[in-house]
């Protein structure tokens, strides 16, 4: 539903009650008018006479004659899908007159969609969040808005004046806290058309949960860390083996342990030292 369906609303109430009498510059509505594509307008065409002739609107759309009295016509306009200029004559004293209605169409936000990336991240990392509003136009006005739970993230504003409909993207990093995974994350986009005599149109997203899961180890620094300990292990084992063979083929050679000799001495030499 387009935002100015109330104010045309409006408007062929007003043109009832003010264009009853017979007073000259009778209610005639915005020259200008904004309207979402596909949707229809009223129009009021009022003559700047008391006793016009011949009111027309000249228009290749399809149309309805809602209401008429000496000095206007209510017509609605059927499926506005693109800009129009529809021409409201009459004529006054033998002189014919014009009135211009310039339409401008525009592509309303209809949908929000919202994209976690991942949706599964450890506590410290990065993650997106995207937000895409297809087939809008115009784009100038259109602030897109990224929440988590009440609390605005990030939001931008785009400028610029295309008259084709076209996808609108915003995206945002953000580093993972615990307590993000406690909150929905949204979207809302909102198109300003009050600077074009319009309104404003707002649309939210579904919302969208991100797990957060605990940081998990180094696996590389684990791995470098067990192979580390393994070669220690290795070097150990391979010098006590080494100590014993040579002890050993020692015992072999002289018939007694040079390590027990050794002990031996050094008993002998303390048991000499004098008290």
């Amino acid at each position: 539903m387009s935002p100015f369906g109330g104010w045309g609303t409006l408007a062929a109430f007003l043109a009832l009650l003010c264009c009853r009498g017979s007073g000259v510059n009778a209610f005639e509505g915005p020259e200008h008018l904004m309207v979402g594509s596909g949707e229809t307008q009223f129009i009021n065409c009022t003559a700047s006479c008391t006793d016009p002739k011949n009111i027309v609107l000249e228009t290749h759309l399809s149309k309805t004659l809602l209401k008429s009295q000496a000095q206007w016509k209510l017509f609605k306009v059927y499926n506005i899908s693109e800009d129009e200029k529809l021409l409201c004559s009459f004529t006054c004293g033998g002189r014919q007159e014009t009135k211009v209605f310039n339409i401008t169409v525009f592509y309303p936000p209809k949908q929000v969609l919202l994209t976690l990336w991942p949706t599964s991240v450890a506590v410290g990392t990065l993650f997106t969040i995207e937000c895409r509003v297809p087939a809008v136009a115009p784009l100038e006005g259109l602030t897109v808005t990224l929440l988590r739970g009440t609390e605005i993230l990030y939001n931008h504003t785009f400028a610029g004046t295309a008259p084709s409909p076209q996808d609108a993207v915003v995206s945002h990093n953000t580093t993972a806290h615990r307590e993000d995974g406690h909150h929905n994350f949204s979207c809302e986009a909102q198109m300003d058309l009050r600077s074009h005599g319009g309104g404003l149109v707002h649309r939210v997203s579904e919302p969208q949960r991100l797990e957060v899961k605990e940081p998990e180890p180094n696996t590389q620094m684990v791995i470098i860390i067990a192979v580390v300990i393994v070669l220690l292990l290795v070097f150990v084992t391979f010098v006590f083996l080494c100590f014993v063979f040579s002890q050993k083929w020692h015992r072999g050679r002289t018939g007694h342990y040079p390590v027990h000799d050794r002990w031996r001495r050094l008993i002998g030499s303390h048991r000499a030292q004098p008290p």
